[in-house]
């Protein structure tokens, strides 16, 4: 595990004349609980700042290719295989030169990003959203500046981060401080110096107590400010800075450009001065109880300069607040750092994910069933759905089948382009750490593809009710589509009977009752319309029987009643008897003692359709096959298996006439189902198993 940094061409990695650039690195590398595995490319020729873990890599110049080409690829032929992240500073354009390299890179701005070649544009900037795995600025108006022209699903990608600038407080003793109004950086109009100078003499003559000093220096611009109390120190060590701030009263940042971040008052405030800032760019940010002027002019910077000098208990005042909530610290910042580093370097583990941050945002893509005005309200994504929430977890839910029935236009046949374009939006604006997809087969996976790169820190996982063997293969088909894009991958069968690859991480998922849909306690009951009851449908969503069609079940279920004379049913879906939902549903099962669970096709691992939950968690007296081996999770007082038609039809018989025995087994199995299947804990294994947490659930034991 090796993290290389890459400097700026030029970059002055030395004591001599440090950069921002320079000091951040120095000072958070050297914190950093990845130090040893750290190394800094740069063209210092400087052997003795951070010596064991910086790289020169300068060259002199050719005539076949300009310094910066010949640095870059002398950067490259360092990277060895074991690099695992690239951390590149305040150069976009490099990002472009390293990508071929496969490994995961992070870039940091310190300046304003549309200022800076690589990132000017909009196609720039996005291709740089792709090529990284984290955008770092130094902050929030950087960043803003580099969103402002960009879609809403970029603007909101967890990638972009900010990560401020850092300094060590020092303690510092307020009786110390000296009547000294300090200026630090280049001596021009940018920077605002020809405002501090003429408000500055006009200070000093009115308060001749008062002394101020100007470290910098500018070749390039001249201003000429004189005054007895008036000290021009030129460049000076960064360590004698930080000595000037501890004797400094009142500093001043009066920049006239937009500063993406002004590490001067970083520093003045680390050293408990009262600082006067401008209100441009992202110096704002740079201190918690800074004077921001107004307007930016000689005569509103030295009335703030004299409200000071005025009022010393004001002074003092705002000194002791700006160094009590000053914590923009060397150390904070390398947590910071180390921190989305961890999230990117082999090895971290998931769980730590989810462990630190409990509380969920779920958004759970499934068909709630909108447009079917509550005929279908009963359905298993719901259940999961009130687990997630009694979980205690924030749940956003999308209905899929309902946005693309109402979406459906000429040039949008499917209503998938709306579906999918919506999805997007939500996630840029909710921005979920777990996204749950049931059946949502019209979510592309491109749009899949475009969330994962650009929201890395979300979770995915499917689940998937319907049965996937013989003639139902192509659901098998729809379950696979997603596979390779999921954290984990759920279904209703036996993940082993269906042959899936080892690659993707698949579970068993059993089918659960939940405490607001699964209300009844049949077994209560001392008076009943019919004995048993069976019911089945063409499908769901048609929810009529359809013409022609011919289910296997209704041959079963037929030969069930002839040979069961004095038996009582109470059948739906078959004998030309209508499907029955929703309340009608309730209201029938609670009329009878017995239910038979019979799904379609041949009994598969562990497979039913949710009707086993539906007819255990309202209090049935529940028989299924035992080929399904969904008998395994129960013993004999819990529930009833038989073998064939004739066992069936006899264990009917003996059932019905033994009310004491049959409403006690009942009983049995709707407490057992709710203890081990509810919803609450289908919704924690989807979690637990999808953050790769190992906790055991009651059902795995049997699989």
């Amino acid at each position: 595990m090796k993290i290389s940094i890459l400097l700026p061409y030029k970059e002055n990695y030395s004591p001599e004349y440090p950069g921002a650039v320079s000091l951040f690195v120095y000072a958070t590398s050297k914190l950093s609980k990845y130090k040893s595995n750290i190394t800094v490319y740069g063209s210092t020729s400087y052997k003795n700042y951070l010596s064991k873990n910086y790289v020169n890599i300068g060259l002199k110049k050719s005539i076949f290719s300009s310094q910066t080409k010949q640095y870059i690829n002398n950067f490259i032929k360092t990277q060895s295989k074991d690099v695992d992240l690239i951390e590149v500073h305040n150069r976009p354009n490099y990002i472009n030169q390293i990508n071929f390299l496969n490994k995961k890179l992070v870039l940091y701005f310190h300046n304003d990003p549309n200022s800076m070649l690589g990132s000017k544009t909009v196609n720039e900037k996005i291709n740089l959203i792709n090529s990284c795995s984290r955008i770092i600025f130094n902050s929030y108006w950087s960043k803003k500046q580099f969103v402002n022209q960009l879609p809403i699903s970029y603007k909101k990608s967890q990638k972009l981060i900010v990560i401020y600038q850092s300094i060590n407080k020092k303690k510092i003793n307020f009786s110390k401080k000296e009547n000294l109004i300090s200026f630090v950086g280049k001596l021009n109009s940018a920077k605002g110096y020809d405002i501090f100078g003429k408000a500055i003499t006009k200070i000093l003559n009115r308060y001749p107590s008062w002394r101020a000093n100007v470290i910098g220096d500018e070749p390039r611009e001249k201003f000429n400010f004189n005054h007895k109390n008036l000290k021009i120190l030129g460049f000076k060590h960064h360590a004698e800075v930080l000595k000037n701030f501890e004797k400094t009263n009142i500093a001043v940042v009066c920049s006239r450009w937009n500063e993406p971040f002004g590490r001067t008052s970083l520093e003045a405030s680390s050293r408990g001065c009262a600082v006067i800032i401008s209100d441009r760019g992202g110096l704002p940010e740079t201190t918690s109880n800074g004077i921001i002027l107004n307007k930016l002019n000689s005569k509103v910077l030295f009335i703030a300069i004299e409200e000071l000098i005025k009022n010393k208990n004001e002074l003092l005042n705002i000194q002791k607040k700006t160094l009590n909530n000053f914590y923009l610290t060397d150390n904070y910042i390398s947590f910071k750092i180390d921190k989305y580093r961890s999230l990117l370097l082999k090895g971290n583990s998931i769980f730590n994910l989810y462990k630190n941050k409990s509380k969920l945002k779920i958004l759970h893509i499934t068909n709630f069933n909108e447009r079917h005005n509550g005929r279908l309200f009963y359905n298993t994504g719901r259940r999961i759905n009130n687990g997630f929430i009694r979980l205690n977890h924030s749940v956003l839910e999308l209905s899929d089948r309902d946005i693309v029935s109402y979406s459906r236009n000429i040039t949008d046949l499917k209503g998938s382009q709306k579906l999918n374009t919506k999805l997007i939006d939500i996630v840029s604006n909710y921005v979920p750490d777990l996204i749950v997809f049931g059946h949502a087969d019209l979510i592309d996976n491109k749009t899949i593809e475009f969330i994962k790169l650009n929201y890395p820190n979300t979770k995915f996982c499917q689940w998937f009710l319907d049965r996937m063997d013989g003639e139902w293969k192509s659901n098998k088909d729809r379950f696979i589509k997603k596979m390779h894009l999921m954290d984990a991958n759920f279904c209703t069968t036996d993940p082993k009977s269906l042959n899936f690859k080892k690659d993707y991480l698949t579970y068993y998922m059993p089918n659960c009752v939940d405490p607001s849909l699964e209300k009844l306690e049949a077994y209560n009951n001392d008076y009943y319309k019919s004995d048993v009851f069976f019911a089945m449908s063409h499908g769901v969503h048609r929810g009529i029987l359809k013409k022609g069609k011919i289910d296997a079940r209704e041959n079963f279920i037929k030969r069930l009643i002839k040979l069961t004379p004095d038996i009582k049913f109470d059948c739906y879906g078959l004998n030309g008897v209508q499907p029955i939902w929703s309340e009608d549903f309730l209201i029938s099962i609670s009329q009878n003692k017995i239910g038979i669970n019979l799904s379609q096709g041949k009994p598969s691992d562990f497979y039913s359709s949710d009707r086993f939950s539906q007819l255990i968690g309202n209090g049935l007296l529940v028989m299924i096959d035992d080929k399904t081996k969904i008998g395994n999770f129960f013993s004999k007082n819990e529930i009833i298996t038989y073998k064939n038609l004739s066992d069936l039809s006899e264990k009917i018989l003996k059932y019905n006439k033994d009310d004491k025995i049959r409403k006690k087994i009942a009983k049995n199995g709707r407490e057992k189902y709710f203890k081990y299947f509810n919803s609450e804990i289908i919704a924690d294994f989807i979690i637990n198993r999808t953050y790769g947490v190992k906790k055991n659930f009651f059902w795995e034991i049997f699989l």
